[in-house]
């Protein structure tokens, strides 16, 4: 789900938040489980494929697809952090899966073959790749494979993001979304991303919204600790208050995300992009 830039601050970020992606890896997996089956359909996954995911984090949807390709078919996990490729190996060794490997790596500089896979996928990851990240995707994909990403739709359609947002705005200043930067909302115009596909070399032909639910059975004491642990802008930001606006901020926040937890469970409506192509 992770691929930062190759600056060393970038990488120390995501580093720092790999323990926090690891510990609260079973939430997480939960949460973003539509997204998983979606990016199967779309990116036409089945039994005896060759799949690479760039960007895994902690080994989803990795380990999920293994399950899909079966022992005739085999996965291949990347990250550019060297701690999530080790959470994400720890977990396939828990589960017993043999059909998947591991590698760190950054999505522009893959260490694998040209034609070397029948499916490349992307969770959430694609965002904060460089432009040349897609014609190296492209590269190591089979003539007649596909690949899938899945990227965030607009902010204010997605209020996991922007309740929190909003709030900590009034705790510390919010530095300005540029959108022809890496980002989280970098792809949530419609075409963007299939555009930059195009250019790489490929045939979009799927781009659609898909609306969900971000849900899963913790309190909302839970999401704020794990947004404000896993989430390293975030984390950063609650470090620089006092002692007092921490805590106020951290009331606030669970104050104002009331209504998306019905019977105390998290229940976020939610909207990502999904953007399929081919390769000649």
């Amino acid at each position: 789900m992770t691929n930062p830039t190759d600056t060393s601050d970038t990488l120390r970020q995501w580093r720092d938040s790999a323990p926090y992606w690891a510990k609260h890896r079973a939430t997480i997996c939960t949460m973003f489980a539509p997204l998983t089956k979606a990016l199967i359909e779309d990116a036409e996954i089945e039994t005896g494929h060759s799949v690479l995911d760039v960007a895994g984090g902690p080994g989803e949807p990795s380990l999920t697809i293994a399950q899909i390709v079966g022992e005739s078919g085999f996965v291949t996990c990347t990250d550019a952090v060297g701690e999530m490729v080790v959470a994400a190996e720890a977990e396939a060794r828990a589960r017993g899966l043999t059909n998947i490997t591991f590698r760190q790596c950054t999505a522009e500089s893959l260490p694998f073959p040209d034609n070397s896979f029948d499916r490349v996928v992307s969770r959430l990851g694609a965002m904060f790749f460089p432009d040349e990240a897609f014609g190296e995707i492209l590269r190591v994909t089979k003539p007649g494979g596909r690949v899938g990403f899945v990227v965030w739709d607009k902010s204010e359609v997605n209020p996991f993001s922007y309740v929190i947002t909003n709030v900590m705005s009034r705790y510390a200043e919010n530095a300005p979304v540029e959108l022809s930067v890496p980002g989280a909302f970098r792809f949530a115009e419609e075409g963007k991303l299939a555009a930059l596909l195009k250019d790489a070399g490929a045939i979009p032909n799927r781009d659609r919204i898909l609306k969900f639910y971000i849900a899963a059975p913790i309190s909302r004491e839970e999401f704020w600790e794990m947004r404000s642990s896993t989430s390293e802008t975030l984390r950063a930001k609650v470090a620089t208050l006092s002692q007092s606006d921490r805590l106020a901020a951290a009331d606030e926040v669970k104050h104002a995300v009331r209504e998306y937890f019905p019977n105390n469970q998290m229940k976020f409506p939610a909207q990502v992009r999904i953007v399929a192509a081919s390769k000649e």
